[in-house]
């Protein structure tokens, strides 16, 4: 089956000539993208499971061979801390940041980590104990404080968490870990020392931003949070950073709201975790998850509570598209778009095609929100256990949705969707609302297709074939897939007992076609003599150039960027 070392790739039929030259380089093929893999041996515990960070780089050792021009640095994001002291956290995004690096310098490549000084850590740290709610875990008063101390403490108010575990991105000239809260951590991306702690609320009005910014041709970028808008209601808004300074000044000082969008219900925002761009607009999607803004300030505030404990599913409302301008800025009331409920966490892409917007989402149906199920009780279960809770969630599926912009009240009852290429459907009812139905690009039985990549520099907000994602077999990460959203062709990357990450693109220098490029994925492989690696994969094939391996587990990573060498 051309296979070598354990490794398989499944896709589409090729010619034979094409198999034999492919099978020669360690791969199998096959149409199906669903794994079929098993994890008996739970292997995917250790990476749930604390790392100690490192004094220094530590080197790789390197088989296969990596591109020339491939030499920069490879930045990821997530948890690396899950108990201090005897108090374990409880939720996957719960665990303190650790930010990790790979260093890739022609044959050489080194790995180095270090957890983010965050007012959340440096204060566990030093206390031995869980100081600041995260998102899935309570702190509580110090018990060596006496009764009125503790008392009073619960009344302090909300100390929102700045444990930037989720992503990180560069802003300007500077780079910076985030989470989902108002707070940013300005990082060296070179040594990895956490340089400053900042409150985008002295900037913004908002209460919290994504993880998942967009960055303009002009590199402004662009996000979206929840806010105060009138009558004490809550609305969302879109935020503006503008480009580096030409003067130097940082550029988070000149940020500004573009653009305010309503609320379905006025006290509940939705939670949101990304959002779409296209050229000329902006596709928010409002979820049925909401936040129960007075549940979380009366139980936080009185009793203790944490971030999930505010959340909510509205059974009646479906999911709502808003659409708006960028230019000028301006919501379009105008465009009721509904559908039935699904969660959402990771847009694909959205683009503009003959009068259309073309959304591409990862979903999972229905309004019972997906984090219940990614408690580290339920990650850290046997195997058959894991797969049983799974049953119980969300059914994952990537779907596309097709939004009209030119809406005539003569077209009532009609399927206003004309783009030959997708099933996707747009129904004009009586009281203005315009119903959507999907066309979908994937979906297999507890399989999900999440984290999604695509070449964003060449297609962000534009037409496009291919999108890159992790594939996860029960919430287990066992896959890195390749979607073709036109043809619905998959390619997949595996290998027994090993678990991958968010694969990155990287687009090859002059490259002319849209997948000209590897992909960048860290891998865990529990009882291997190097368990680390970093995966590098030819984008087209999904055949592995090369994998540079080290002597470390490397927990579980959620988000992360490529930080191309600096120009010469």
């Amino acid at each position: 089956m051309g296979e070598q070392q354990g490794m398989f790739v499944w896709f589409k039929s090729e010619p034979e000539s094409l198999l034999k030259a492919v099978g020669e380089s360690r791969r199998r093929f096959s149409n199906n993208m669903v794994s079929r893999v098993e994890h008996p041996a739970a292997g995917y515990r250790k990476i749930f499971e604390t790392v100690e960070e490192l004094n220094e780089p530590i080197s790789a050792e390197i088989t296969g061979v990596f591109p020339l021009w491939l030499r920069g640095s490879l930045l990821r994001m997530g948890p690396g801390l899950f108990e201090i002291g005897d108090e374990p956290f409880h939720h996957l995004f719960d665990g303190q940041a650790l930010i990790h690096k790979f260093d890739l310098k022609g044959d050489q490549v080194t790995y180095f980590r270090k957890f983010i000084r965050t007012d959340a850590y440096v204060r566990a740290m030093t206390e031995n104990r869980v100081v600041i709610t995260e998102f899935g875990t309570t702190a509580y008063p110090d018990p060596c404080k006496n009764i009125f101390s503790r008392f009073f403490t619960y009344f302090r108010g909300i100390e929102v968490t700045d444990n930037c575990l989720v992503n990180v991105y560069p802003v300007g000239e500077d780079f910076y870990a985030v989470t989902e809260t108002n707070f940013i951590t300005k990082v060296d991306p070179d040594s990895l020392e956490t340089l400053k702690k900042v409150d985008l609320c002295k900037y913004l009005s908002i209460n919290g931003v994504t993880a998942h910014p967009h960055v303009d041709a002009d590199g402004s970028l662009y996000n979206i949070g929840n806010c105060f808008g009138k009558n004490m209601s809550l609305a969302y808004n879109i935020v503006k950073i503008p480009p580096a300074q030409k003067d130097k000044s940082d550029p988070i000082e000149k940020s500004q709201v573009v653009l305010q969008l309503p609320s379905s219900e006025r006290l509940k925002p939705s939670y949101i975790h990304s959002f779409g761009m296209t050229e000329n607009y902006f596709v928010f999607v409002e979820q049925p998850v909401k936040i129960n803004l007075l549940k979380f300030l009366s139980s936080w505030s009185v009793r203790g509570a944490t971030y999930m404990d505010c959340f909510e599913s509205n059974e009646n409302m479906g999911t709502w598209f808003h659409l708006a301008t960028k230019d000028p800025a301006d919501y379009m009331t105008n465009h009721k778009f509904r559908t039935s409920a699904f969660n959402l966490f990771h847009h694909i892409n959205a683009y503009e095609d003959q009068g259309f917007i073309v959304v591409d989402l990862c979903t999972w149906k229905g309004h019972d929100f997906v984090y219940n199920y990614l408690y580290l009780a339920n990650l850290r279960q046997e195997w058959e256990e894991v797969k049983k809770a799974a049953m119980r969630a969300p059914q994952p599926e990537v779907r596309r949705y097709v939004l009209p912009l030119d809406i005539h009240r003569e077209e009532q009852g009609r399927n206003l969707v004309s783009l030959s290429y997708t099933t996707a459907t747009a129904v004009l009812h009586s009281d203005g609302s315009i119903w959507l139905e999907p066309e979908v690009l994937f979906s297999g039985p507890r399989q999900a297709f999440e984290f999604p990549q695509i070449n964003y520099s060449k297609c962000c907000g534009k037409k496009y074939s291919f999108a890159y994602g992790l594939g996860l077999n029960h919430f287990i990460p066992d896959r890195i897939v390749k979607l073709n959203v036109q043809t619905k062709e998959t390619w997949v990357w595996q290998e027994e007992d090993c678990y991958p990450s968010e694969p990155l693109f990287v687009p090859a220098p002059g490259a002319t076609k849209e997948d000209e490029g590897v992909l960048l994925s860290v891998v865990v492989k529990p009882g291997a003599e190097r368990p680390g690696f970093l995966l590098v994969l030819d984008a087209m094939m999904l055949t592995e150039l090369a994998r540079a391996e080290v002597n470390t587990v490397i927990p579980v990573t959620l988000h992360g960027m490529y930080k191309p060498p600096p120009s010469p």
